[in-house]
């Protein structure tokens, strides 16, 4: 279907709307463009058509994106699937018996869910590389990073297996692999979207799911068909005025916009990096933005450390859970799980809410810093894509695992701590033409004010038919 790879999802739909394509040629161009990138790229970590086709074959459900095929990150429950979340000590539990709630709205809005993407054990890491299901590749350099924790949903969606897929962001993960791999990336507001029924919230209030995209107005009608919250929730993100598709067309207005050049921690930031940032500057002002240098204030010690608590106590629990409330054996996980796991069984009692209240305090300042400035733009990455190797999350020194991810993603937890919306736009590529993204936050609760911003930059750099040169041509 020669059309199939230059629309986004809202495009795909209007075929299906207008009779011009079925959701079963969807599907069967979406499945034949997986087979052919799986073997060189490894985005996905099930695949099963017939599941779609029986969906198909019931009827979708007329939702905004009627006919559209789509695929999960391997760490949400679909009835009658396994939940792997890309460990080996999950390789056969059993399928599970409901749907995420989030899933229910997925299907809700017409799609038809074929597979699964891969994701580094339990999502712990910035690049998709573990024992189970391998090395996830970057479809602009397949020996570097297709960045993690949702590797694989990015690489399905830039090489055009699929228009949109769904992701989530404890630490970056929507927003890392979005920069690696050229995409549009937004990490909700905590709460925006629901985690249950299983759990009330993603490590301990850090983490959210959405969807990466190539266009934003795709992004956008995704989070009108998902956000709110579901009975039992235990508690929600501030209520919308409007819809969110609305605030793409809507411009921003003229945006105060603080800047940073420099992450937290002090680490160094790659000069194609930089040379992106102050590109994205120049197109900001030439918007009528106002951009200058100013920082929150962010005791860094203290949110690594609550962050890595957060963290590790959270991913325990998932693994005793998952082997039977046992301490796993040697080598049932990769190093740098079984390093968090045994970190945090030397916590003490306060350690969780000690941590939790370090970032609801962070979570105030950054407020505070919002009073005055609309947006804060940074790198998304303190580098362009990385090689592959050095976070693989079975690295067994782990010394050099745990510096290559604060070298490479030092700039996007801070988001997940405060739990304001935050999203990478792909607004700029290396002379090796390795993606760039640039990075931009808004106060918590104001999504729309993103995606107005987001729009605006659509509009003056657009980046979705730019294809990588590993791009399926199924």
């Amino acid at each position: 279907m020669s059309s199939y790879e230059d629309r986004d999802g809202l495009a795909l739909a209007d075929l299906v709307a207008t009779r011009k394509a079925s959701p079963r040629e969807l599907l069967d161009e979406a499945v034949a463009r997986a087979r052919a990138v799986q073997p060189r790229l490894n985005p996905i970590s099930q695949l099963f058509p017939e599941r779609a086709e029986a969906a198909i074959a019931e009827g979708l459900p007329h939702g905004p994106f009627h006919g559209v095929p789509f695929l999960l990150k391997e760490i949400v429950p679909l009835a009658g699937t396994p939940t792997w979340a890309g460990s080996r000590l999950l390789r056969n539990t059993p399928p599970a018996e409901q749907d995420a709630t989030l899933v229910e709205r997925y299907k809700r809005a017409g799609l038809a869910i074929f597979g699964k993407t891969t994701t580094p054990e339990f999502g712990m890491a910035a690049s998709t590389e573990t024992s189970l299901t391998g090395i996830t590749r970057n479809p602009w350099d397949p020996e570097r990073t297709s960045g993690g924790s949702s590797g694989g949903a990015a690489v399905a969606l830039a090489t055009r297996v699929v228009p949109m897929a769904h992701g989530s962001d404890g630490g970056g993960s929507i927003r890392i692999p979005a920069s690696c791999c050229g995409l549009f990336g937004l990490k909700p507001t905590r709460a925006r979207t629901p985690s249950g029924p299983l759990v009330g919230e993603g490590w301990g209030s850090l983490a959210i799911s959405h969807v990466l995209t190539r266009s934003v107005r795709d992004s956008a009608a995704m989070l009108d068909a998902t956000h709110g919250p579901a009975p039992g929730d235990p508690y929600c993100a501030p209520p919308v005025a409007g819809s969110f598709l609305d605030a793409v067309g809507r411009p921003p207005g003229r945006l105060r916009v603080a800047l940073q050049t420099a992450p937290f921690n002090g680490r160094a930031v790659d000069p194609d990096c930089l040379v992106g940032l102050q590109d994205a500057v120049r197109l900001m002002e030439e918007l009528g933005h106002h951009v200058e240098p100013a920082l929150p204030e962010v005791d860094w010690p203290e949110l690594i450390d609550s962050l890595w608590v957060l963290v590790a106590t959270n991913v325990r629990l998932a693994v005793l859970l998952a082997n039977g409330g046992k301490e796993p054996a040697p080598g049932i996980v990769d190093t740098v799980i079984q390093d968090a796991v045994e970190f945090a069984r030397t916590l003490p009692g306060e350690a969780c809410p000690k941590a939790t209240r370090a970032i609801h305090r962070h979570g105030r300042r950054m407020a505070a810093f919002h009073e005055k400035w609309d947006v804060l733009m940074s790198p998304t990455l303190a580098k362009p894509p990385v090689p592959l190797g050095p976070q693989h999350t079975n690295n067994p020194d782990l010394a050099a695992y745990r510096e290559a991810v604060l070298s490479f993603s030092p700039f996007t937890s801070p988001f997940n701590m405060s739990g304001q919306p935050s999203m990478s736009v792909p607004l700029h590529w290396t002379p090796t033409g390795l993606p760039v993204g640039v990075m931009f936050s808004a106060a918590f609760g104001n999504e729309a004010l993103l995606l107005s911003l987001a729009g605006q930059l659509e509009k003056a750099r657009p980046w979705v038919q730019r294809k990588p040169p590993l791009a399926s041509a199924a």
